[in-house]
């Protein structure tokens, strides 16, 4: 967990030792059943979850307070055809790397790369989810 401009609390999942850099910041996520644009960046993503700075280097894990659920197999059927790559953002260095992905047909993506329009609304809800 961190605070960006001192107000926004950001989930950074660490992917490997601790004192080495090597997070993912996750930056959106659909909910089925929600408001599209709920959870529509990293601030609104973990006030949606509550999660803030009390759960600041926890274990992700099932049987914890805060996981990450598996893939549904519907949408790792879709495999990376469907995923956007692109330069990051909001930051101020390396936003020249391609370290940003996000699923073409999600309507909760916070920027888009240029040229890439938001799918039509009910383009994006997929069956069973």
């Amino acid at each position: 967990m961190y605070v960006s401009y001192g107000i926004h609390h950001c989930v950074n999942v660490v992917t490997g030792r601790a004192d080495w850099a090597n997070g993912v910041l996750l930056r959106a996520v659909a909910i089925p059943g929600e408001p599209e644009r709920l959870a529509a960046g990293p601030a609104l993503l973990a006030r949606c979850f509550g999660i803030d700075r009390s759960l600041d280097a926890q274990l992700l894990h099932p049987d914890r307070e805060l996981w990450i659920a598996p893939r549904p197999s519907v949408l790792a059927a879709l495999g990376a055809v469907d995923l956007v790559q692109t330069s990051r953002i909001g930051i101020s260095q390396g936003q020249d790397l391609s370290w940003r992905w996000y699923w073409r047909a999600s309507r909760s993506v916070s920027r888009r790369v240029r040229g890439d329009r938001s799918p039509a609304q009910e383009s994006w809800s997929i069956a069973g989810m």
